[in-house]
């Protein structure tokens, strides 16, 4: 294995730790804001190291711009649905 694969496989493995983290905090959390937090924060550095490790291997430009722009979506996607998750929770008294 070349040194840039060892790399890639540190952050993809890093990117999935971070998911496992997010699932284990949103399961054992007691209350649904502490859940989203540990979802949404644990899983937007996931999917950043993820998509770290697979830009070494993109075929073209093209491919890489594709990887980016799909990291910034979710991104956007999943802050704003654990917005108003956690607005809904708290209107609703459904924290637990």
């Amino acid at each position: 294995m070349t040194p840039l694969q060892i790399l890639s496989a540190v952050l993809i493995g890093a990117g999935v730790f971070f998911f496992v983290a997010g699932t284990v905090g949103l399961l054992r959390f007691p209350d649904t804001l502490t859940r989203l937090h540990a979802l949404t924060k644990a899983d937007n550095l996931g999917i950043g190291l993820i998509v770290l490790g697979l830009l070494p291997f993109a075929a073209n430009a093209l491919v890489a711009l594709k990887l980016i722009l799909i990291w910034i979506l979710v991104l956007l996607a999943s802050s704003t649905v654990s917005q108003l998750a956690g607005f809904a929770a708290r209107r609703e008294g459904r924290q637990r």
